[in-house]
This record gives C-alpha cells, sequence and structure tokens, in this order.
C-alpha cells in the first residue's frame, strides 16, 4: 500500500495550536515509552508510528525511553526487542534513548521535595487496606491514620525505606491530594513503593522504586517533552500529571502537555501484553515471535511488511473514543503492499501427480513467465513429462460449472500448455494416485493453437526439478471473530484450535531455491508467502502471509 497522505486529526491541532500561539519556540518533542516486560503488539505500533510520525512531520524529536520503573517484571531482551521493532518500522531515535532508571536519583529529590512541601507522606498501611479506604466513585475516601506524620517523620522514614530498613510491602510514600477528590487518582496517589529486587540497569543499588503516575509526568518534563501522548486508559491520570508537576513548580507555559487518544483494538486479536505473556510461557505458541501472534515480531515474522503497518496505522486515524478495528483492514493493507512488490511464481500445496503420456520421455524445456506485472522481469520455469498440480484443482464428480481439471476435460497450465485428462489413477483404497493427461504441443505461445480458449488456467510445477517445502498456514489465535476482552481470564478455552495447518510436502518451483528468510512471494493462485527463519538449504519453509482475497471491501 502507498504511503497514505497524512490527515489532520485533534492531536495534530493541538500542535498546530500550540505553535501558532509561540508556545514552542524550540520545536516539538514527543516520546514513545514502552516498558520492557514483553514484546510490543500492533497496537504499540499505532504509538510509535504517531509518536515518531508527529515528530518528523513538524521537524521535531522523538525519545525512545524505557519505562523500567518495575524491575520484577523486566528484562534485557525485552529491551533489545522494542530497539529491533522501532527500527524495522522505520524509525529512530537517533542518539536519544533514555531511562527512567537514568533519573532515579532526580526523581528521589523530586520526592523528598514534596514531603519537605508537606505533599507527600509515609504511609503503613498495607495495600489492601489502601484499596479500602480508598473509597468509591459516589463515597469519599478516609485518610489514613498516618497521613498527617510530621515532616520530619516523612523524611526519616522515606530516608531508611531507601536504606532497605523494611521489607516489601510494609510501606510506601503517598501524594497528599484529596481523600474526597471525584477523581479516584487524585485521592492520595501511591509514589514510590519498596521492592527488594534486582534491577536490570541498576543492580542493587536501590530497593524503592517510583510508580509510573510518578516517573512518566517527570520524566517528560526532566527530557523536555511538549506533548505526552498516551492511550485513552491515562485519562483519569491526567489531573494527577498536571498536579504534580504544579506542586514541584514547572512553569505551566512550557511543561509538557498530555493528550490521550484511543488504543487500537483489532477483531480477533489479543493485545493484552499479560495475555500475550501467558501464551507463550504456557506453550499455547512457539514463542512472541509466533506468526499467529498480533506483537511487532510476530507480524514480521508472518511476512507483514513495515510500509503496510505504517499505511494501516495512518488509515486508521486517531479518535478519541475506544472501537474495534476489523483485522481485514490491516489485512487489506498488507495485501496491497505486497501486490505491488512481491514477485510470482507457482507453487502446489498439496500435489497430485500429472503425467503427460505424450511428452517426450527425459526432455526439459524452459518456459518464460512473467515475475511481476508492477516491476516486470522475466524468469525460465522448467517444463516435462511429469508434473504437480494442486489436488484442489482436480475433481473426478466435477459439477458443471467447475472450470478445472476433470476426467476428459481440458485447462491450460500457467505459462505453458493446454492439457486434457484422459486417465485418473488410483491405489486399491482407491485413492487418487496419478493423473494421465495429453498436452496440445500447439497451444504454446508463439505456436499454431496458443490463441485457442479453454476456461481454466492452473499452476503447476516440474516433478523433476521442485523443491519440497514445509508450508505453514495461519489463521486467527482466537476462534471468534471479536477483539478479546481485558477482564476475561478464560479466554484459553477461545482459541483457534485451527490456527496452524502444516504441509510438509509441498512443491515449489525451482526458483525459490536458497533465497533469504523474509522474502516474499506470491504464489499463483493461492496466497502471498514468506521465507521464514527456520529454512535452512536442505529444508525450506514457508509461511503463508495473506490469501489473495481482500474481503476489506465487504467490511468498508
Amino acid at each position: 500500500m502507498a504511503e497514505a497522505a497524512k490527515t489532520s486529526n485533534f492531536i495534530r491541532n493541538i500542535i498546530d495550536d500550540d505553535l501558532r500561539s509561540g508556545k514552542h519556540t524550540a520545536g516539538i518533542h514527543t516520546r514513545f515509552p514502552p516498558e520492557p516486560n514483553g514484546y510490543l503488539h500492533i497496537g504499540h505500533a499505532k504509538s510509535i508510528c504517531l509518536n515518531f510520525g508527529i515528530a518528523e512531520d513538524y521537524r521535531g524529536l522523538c525519545n525512545l525511553r524505557f519505562d523500567d520503573t518495575n524491575p520484577t517484571k523486566e528484562d534485557v531482551e525485552y529491551v533489545d526487542s522494542i530497539q529491533e521493532d522501532i527500527r524495522w518500522l522505520g524509525f529512530s531515535w537517533d542518539d536519544r534513548r533514555f531511562y527512567a532508571s537514568d533519573y532515579f536519583e532526580q526523581l528521589y529529590d523530586y520526592a523528598v521535595r514534596l514531603i519537605e512541601k508537606g505533599l507527600a507522606y509515609v504511609d503503613d498501611l498495607t495495600a489492601d487496606e489502601i484499596r479500602a479506604y480508598r473509597g468509591t466513585l459516589t463515597e469519599p475516601g478516609k485518610e489514613s491514620p498516618y497521613r498527617n506524620r510530621s515532616v520530619e517523620e516523612n523524611l526519616d522514614l522515606f530516608r531508611r525505606m531507601r536504606a532497605g530498613e523494611f521489607p516489601d510491602g510494609s510501606r510506601v510514600l503517598r501524594a497528599k491530594i484529596d481523600m474526597a477528590a471525584p477523581n479516584l487518582v487524585l485521592r492520595d496517589t501511591v509514589i514510590y513503593r519498596i521492592a527488594h529486587a534486582h534491577h536490570h540497569r541498576t543492580g542493587d543499588a536501590w530497593c524503592i522504586y517510583p510508580m509510573y503516575d510518578f516517573a512518566h509526568p517527570l520524566s517528560d518534563a526532566i527530557e523536555g517533552i511538549t506533548h505526552s501522548i498516551c492511550t485513552l486508559e491515562f485519562e483519569e491520570h491526567r489531573p494527577f500529571y498536571d498536579w504534580l508537576l504544579e506542586a514541584l513548580g514547572f512553569d505551566v507555559n512550557t511543561r509538557p502537555r498530555q493528550i490521550e487518544f484511543a488504543r487500537l483494538n483489532l477483531s480477533g486479536a489479543i493485545t493484552s501484553k499479560r495475555k500475550l505473556r501467558r501464551l507463550v510461557e504456557e506453550g499455547h505458541v512457539r514463542g512472541w515471535d509466533d506468526p499467529r501472534m498480533p506483537t511487532i515480531s510476530g507480524m514480521r515474522r508472518r511476512g507483514y511488511p513495515p510500509a503496510a503497518i505504517r499505511a494501516f496505522c495512518e488509515e486508521i486515524g486517531v479518535a478519541k473514543s475506544n472501537s474495534t478495528v476489523d483485522s481485514a483492514m490491516l489485512e487489506h493493507a498488507v495485501r496491497d503492499e505486497l501486490n505491488r512488490h512481491a514477485p510470482r511464481i507457482m507453487a502446489v500445496l498439496r500435489p497430485v501427480k500429472l503425467v503427460l503420456t505424450n511428452y517426450p520421455a527425459g526432455e526439459t524445456e524452459y518456459l518464460l513467465a512473467e515475475n511481476s506485472p508492477t516491476h516486470g522481469g522475466h524468469r525460465y520455469v522448467p517444463f516435462g513429462r511429469e508434473l504437480y498440480i494442486d489436488r484442489e484443482d482436480f475433481m473426478e464428480d466435477a459439477p458443471k460449472k467447475f472450470f478445472r481439471l476433470k476426467p476428459g476435460g481440458e485447462v491450460r497450465l500457467k505459462h505453458a500448455y493446454i492439457i486434457k485428462c484422459e486417465e485418473v489413477v488410483k491405489d486399491a483404497a482407491g485413492n487418487l494416485v496419478e493423473l494421465r493427461c495429453t498436452y496440445d504441443p500447439e497451444t504454446r505461445s508463439g505456436g499454431a493453437a496458443a490463441n485457442r480458449k479453454v476456461k481454466g488456467t492452473i499452476q503447476w510445477v516440474s516433478a523433476q526439478h521442485a523443491l519440497t517445502a514445509e508450508v505453514r498456514l495461519y489463521d486467527s489465535l482466537l476462534r471468534s471473530e471479536e477483539s478479546e476482552e481485558e477482564e476475561n481470564d478464560d479466554f484459553i478455552a477461545a482459541l483457534n484450535p485451527q490456527s496452524l495447518e502444516i504441509l510438509t510436502d509441498a512443491k515449489i518451483e525451482p526458483s525459490a531455491a536458497l533465497t533469504a528468510a523474509g522474502t516474499s512471494y506470491q504464489f499463483l493462485r493461492v496466497g502471498y508467502f514468506v521465507v521464514d527463519p527456520d529454512t535452512t538449504p536442505d529444508h525450506i519453509v514457508f509461511n503463508r502471509i495473506v490469501g489473495l482475497k481482500d474481503s476489506w471491501s465487504k467490511v468498508k
């Protein structure tokens, strides 16, 4: 799919207004702040395209910042995979790779300043007690009995928390705001917790870690972010974002502004990182890059072109309310991109041998075939007495409108001759073993009967020259075409048992030999396929990317 033209949306309108008012004379500065606790998925791709794309369009900057504030769930593996995904999508952070852990000392100092201003306190309530004291949407919360500790006592306890004197869960630091606030986030938000856990970057230097609500706005401010673009679930957190920056004296005219947009929900796709991790850990998929996974690494291995994902994200736009996008729209973008760039070859997924009884034994000729209607080019395809055709292209008891091969019927072999089925050979059990046909030598291009018409054309592969390949056919992980419910923990029961079919004896024309992993083809009349990284010189593996049929027109 050609890169879509950039369209206006409410985020761009806000930025345009800020620029017109002269608010950001130094330029636009965004950030992409992933947590390194799993692999990125299609929803993150939308955020990547939005944040990096806005920075590019406004000739600004976009930082990559890892929100590494929860060491119990983070790993260097995820840090590496996230960077690979962003690069693969076509974006760069240049020298602006940061970590929340870069600012741990500054964040600690900011917390001390809040305590000194009487705006934070150490609380000894348990997590369950804090939840119980919080109140509800219709009832105000109840103040902690530790809320009115003196500044001196809070400073002492917080320093001792840092020194490691207290066990996990025994104390937290909370912002002191308003336990009767209509927004529950403002009811004395927890901003630090104790966690005696090894951090992948800071080692054992810290045993207290800032909460995301605390680290995120301050990291934005430290980096000079102008527009902090988040998904919609952070909308209720925005008042705390603004309260914190105000409380610490950041200028309202230059400090970051948080803007929320609707996250991407895709029909038939699981986009909860917790659920994706469970699929991997319980062995329901082969890994984070399983082509059935909606992870960026899974889509890359499936053969989705990065340009198609960028075009899809642009096409769906930026909304203020959540909705579900039909997965057919993503497939349309993928198919459109591949249709323009993937070379055509012939492949037979479920082979049946076909013998041309009147073709000279031992002879091979090479027929000219077009590589791509878009980019042109040609190749030579070997043709001989013994061929393979697809089992689905033959029917013994064919209905009237079956225009492929049948006993006594004729079809054209793509790029080759018209053939006629003369005999069907079966084994003792009645299974189809071989088709015996004759060919009309005058129907090849340039022959006397080259223009003779038949209603069916099928693909084929020379039996002598064919590559035997493993082909993996993928379907949706979920049986339902609806998107997964975040609150539904029984999603395992909804997994599609037919999400993967493996064919071990597919026959591919020899032009695909020794191609690199990631090379995509259109298998004529079958679909789009990509060479999988499992491929070796002796064993080629293809993944089906998408079929040829575009269903998006039916739902658009």
